[in-house]
């Protein structure tokens, strides 16, 4: 590929994961091109792009009345079309230095997506400038990206945790055998954490802060040693700013209601899952992907709940968008785990 122009990912296909709490991008051949906090920043009233990704999201809870600093995505789907395509359009002109080429697109959804929420999705993609769009379900890009033997007869079982839902899928011979979907994730454990401190220390905080103390102290098990934080909010009753001491022992017990909704959905998933590859789910495992397997004792507390072996992957942030990756990189291999968007 040397003849190709520089920068070396310019005309190439991509694998986009458009996700609720980051934005990956990946360029065939290349690898991963953009990683970006998926919040944009827009004037009020004019709707002009101020800011996308790291900038953007350093503006939640701090920009003037003037600047409107939003997440467009949420439980993984498009809440706000205009702001992500406006979204989407920066992080792509970031990686394409030409729009005169259209490249295929590949885009990553939860396996739970609706027709319409999947449309939206597309047609942002569209107007971005894409040739052809392909969808792939996130837990089968993260079984690849995890590097699981998705194309064996033996079953693997995979549970992506992202910012907005969860997903667990049983997957064999190249296809999802059985997958259900949750939109209950990061997002639900950070608004435990702001309801705790809200509720036990009158403290306000904000999303980066209670997404700070969960990655400080969180944990769904117990720790051998427990751990403490101190937090900064303002304080309900005399609205000046206080500083209080959390442990990780009262976050485990703050965040327990998303935790076991999301134990529950895998303990169902397995429930339903035909007899000969519930077998091989006991011997292989389950493997955990995306960031909400970064919370500490996750997969311990998964383990003493279903029996089953519970194996974190490498690099689990990146487990999604490296899957999409590869099924770009070899379309061939891999292009019936892609489903194309009909009216391209």
């Amino acid at each position: 590929m040397s003849w190709l122009p520089s920068p070396p990912w310019l005309g190439r296909d991509l694998a986009i994961d458009l996700g609720t709490a980051n934005t990956l991008i990946h360029a065939r051949g290349v690898g991963v091109v953009l990683e970006e906090p998926s919040v944009v920043a827009v004037e009020v009233g004019t709707g002009r792009l101020v800011a996308a990704g790291t900038r953007a999201k350093e503006m939640l809870g701090r920009a003037p009345g003037s600047i409107r600093a939003v997440r467009p995505l949420r439980d993984g789907v498009v809440s706000d079309a205009d702001e992500t395509e406006r979204m989407l359009r920066w992080f792509l002109d970031q990686v394409r230095q030409s729009r005169l080429v259209r490249p295929r697109m590949g885009l990553c959804v939860p396996s739970g997506v609706t027709g319409v929420e999947r449309r939206a999705l597309e047609d942002a993609a569209t107007r971005c400038g894409a040739r052809r769009v392909y969808m792939i379900e996130e837990p089968m890009a993260a079984a690849v990206g995890a590097g699981l033997p998705v194309h064996e007869t033996a079953a693997s079982m995979v549970v992506d945790i992202g910012g907005g839902t969860t997903d667990v899928a049983v997957i064999s011979l190249g296809g999802i055998v059985t997958s259900t979907s949750l939109r209950v994730a990061g997002d639900e454990v950070d608004e435990a954490v702001i309801a705790h401190v809200k509720a036990e220390y009158s403290l306000l905080l904000g999303e980066r802060s209670a997404e700070d103390i969960k990655v400080a102290v969180g944990s769904a098990f117990p720790l051998r040693t427990e751990l403490t934080t101190r937090v900064r909010g303002r304080d309900l009753v005399t609205g000046l700013p206080k500083t209080v001491t959390v442990s990780s022992a009262e976050v485990r017990r703050a965040v327990e209601g998303p935790v076991l909704q999301i134990v529950e959905l895998v303990r169902a998933t397995l429930d339903v899952c035909p007899p000969e590859l519930a077998g091989d789910i006991l011997d292989r495992g389950i493997t955990l992907t995306g960031g909400g397997a970064l919370l500490r004792g996750l997969d311990a507390r998964l383990r003493h709940e279903l029996g089953v072996p519970v194996h974190v992957a490498e690099d689990p942030l990146r487990a999604v968008a490296r899957g999409a990756g590869r099924c770009v990189d070899d379309f061939a291999g891999l292009e019936r785990v892609l489903v194309q968007d009909q009216r391209l």
